[in-house]
């Protein structure tokens, strides 16, 4: 099914388009920029969050142009070229906001190293001046009463929300939704960009904006970053506030960045920690985070570092294994030791029941409670949800339409027992607590500093390919199990010109060892390459002051 952004209601963000690039586009792309003999000249869409802070604090930079650069390549690859269908909801007050934090920032105040940095968010994230649909023609139009906890942090911190962007509707499923539709790869418009924070890793890979959030339940958040080519983390179950996300499953829900590097991860890092009352989750954090995690960040972590690599999840696919071989002789090259290890057969045969046997109870009851809290419109039951998708039989005018897949396992959810249930309960209560003592296990019977895998161990899947159930293919839903930390890192790409991600998968509140070995190997390879379909548009630079 074809779905079109210019005609769906639910995106105005065409006629704020219009809008922002009335009169002197061309100017804004260029920027004015001064050339000086210490500065480095950057593609805007590969400067780092670091790099862009630098030019707006010389004075060759603003919040209003870098958003106006954003909104440019918005237009120009989703709402045509290739079409990607990543954003929802533009932000109309953007370029407003910007220019207020230019404001602040001229008269001294910045308030973090992510003052006027333009954010995307996947729109399960609250937004009091922007409608959060979880991708679904249920939520049409809903507007939460306050925005989520996450994202209150990050426009205290000065970040800018431009926008929100396409999910697998209700964070499972194929990358589309009834709402949004699909979502489209940026290296390969026939390849899935994986969901269920598909819109995020399209939009951070096609340089919509340098940072997006995600959410992670069984691979969501890592299945993006893979298959786009971009780095994203999976945090330790607690560091990250829940609160304001809509819900798949608290047990294993978590929000997460996407971004173009690993230092960019320390910096958003850096203004999204803290408890936080509303999520009794956060209470695991207190006293077990870093002050400030770019302090980590070290070119030459993997020397010394002990690495073991989960062969369990190699085999499925020579182009895959190819980037992981290479990875691990890189790994070796910069002075790390790696070792194979292995997780009991039972554990990988078991583990998509544990997930499952937790997951589908828990969403049943769950979305329930955030129903709740919208508007008297909304259905307020999983079981009206059901009730109303038998009203939305054929596609819209406007493209919006019936999202089957999703709307099939809305009855699975259903009758997928009680959190009373023994199923449920012998899953919570001895099966997961078990899942993290093998991997606590494994990790201090080898000494190691992290493990690595493969995080799809299969290519990046054609669209027309059925979608599997988070984790089935690879080693993702090990860490929602643990509730553990994954980070993934651009590791190179397949003969047919595919990105692969490696995991850095570590025990509980690793992220510091995690990012500074993620950090390490970025440096090492420099694999990422920006997408055929998304190239940089002409003269849109930042020149870096105090660079050579």
């Amino acid at each position: 099914m074809s779905f079109s952004k210019q005609a769906s209601p639910s995106r105005h963000w065409g006629r704020h388009l219009k809008q922002h690039f009335k009169a002197g586009i061309a100017a804004a792309l260029l920027l004015g920029l001064a050339n000086t003999a210490a500065a480095r000249t950057v593609e805007f869409d590969d400067a780092t969050v670091q790099e862009l802070e630098a030019a707006m604090a010389a004075g060759t930079l603003t919040s209003e142009k870098l958003v106006e650069l954003c909104l440019a390549r918005i237009q120009a690859y989703d709402g045509q070229g290739p079409k990607l269908h990543a954003v929802m909801h533009l932000n109309a007050k953007a370029l407003e906001q910007a220019r207020a934090l230019d404001a602040e920032r001229k008269a001294g105040k910045v308030r973090s190293a992510l003052h006027g940095i333009p954010v995307v968010l996947k729109d399960n994230y609250d937004t009091a001046d922007m409608p959060t649909t979880g991708g679904s023609l249920l939520l049409e139009g809903s507007i939460p009463p306050k925005d989520a906890f996450l994202v209150k942090k990050l426009r205290d911190a000065g970040a800018i929300i431009l926008a929100k962007v396409n999910m697998s509707e209700f964070a499972s499923g194929a990358p589309k939704s009834s709402l949004g539709g699909q979502s489209l790869n940026p290296h390969d418009l026939m390849r899935t960009p994986s969901g269920s924070s598909g819109g995020t890793g399209v939009s951070v890979a096609a340089g919509y904006a340098p940072l997006g959030l995600g959410t992670d339940t069984g691979g969501s958040i890592r299945g993006p970053s893979t298959s786009n080519g971009v780095v994203g983390l999976k945090p330790t179950h607690g560091l990250l506030s829940r609160s304001g996300i809509i819900p798949l499953a608290l047990t294993y829900d978590t929000g997460g960045p996407l971004t173009r590097n690993v230092a960019d991860v320390a910096v958003v890092l850096n203004a999204m920690i803290g408890e936080d009352a509303a999520d009794a989750a956060t209470k695991k954090s207190v006293g077990r985070t870093e002050k400030d995690y770019t302090k980590v960040l070290n070119p030459t972590a993997l020397k010394g570092a002990r690495i073991g690599i989960a062969r369990d999840f190699m085999g499925d696919d020579p182009d895959v294994d190819w980037v992981m071989e290479s990875a691990m002789a890189n790994m070796k090259k910069a002075g790390a030791t790696v070792v194979d290890v292995h997780y009991p057969k039972w554990l990988l045969t078991a583990r998509q029941d544990f997930y499952n046997a937790v997951r589908y109870p828990e969403f049943a009851v769950q979305i329930g409670d955030y129903l709740k809290t919208l508007g008297p419109k909304y259905p307020k039951s999983l079981a009206e949800m059901i009730d109303r998708t038998n009203t939305l039989q054929s596609p819209r005018a406007d493209g919006a339409g019936p999202n089957t897949v999703r709307w099939t396992l809305f009855r699975r959810e259903l009758d997928s027992g009680t959190l009373q249930d023994y199923r449920y309960k012998s899953v919570v209560e001895h099966g997961l607590p078990m899942v993290r003592q093998i991997v606590e296990g494994v990790v201090a019977a080898d000494k190691l500093d992290a493990i690595i895998y493969p995080t799809s161990s299969k290519k990046t899947a054609l669209l027309a390919a059925p979608s599997e159930a988070p984790g089935s293919g690879g080693g993702t839903n090990l860490a929602n199990l643990t509730g553990f930390p994954d980070l993934i890192v651009p590791a190179g790409f397949t003969g047919e010109n595919l990105p692969v991600g490696v995991s850095f998968f570590g025990t509980a509140f690793s992220e510091p060892k995690l990012l500074a070995l993620g950090y390490s190997f970025e440096q090492t390879t420099h694999a990422r390459r920006r997408p055929v379909h998304t190239p940089a548009l002409k003269d849109a630079k930042v020149n870096v002051p105090g660079a050579e």
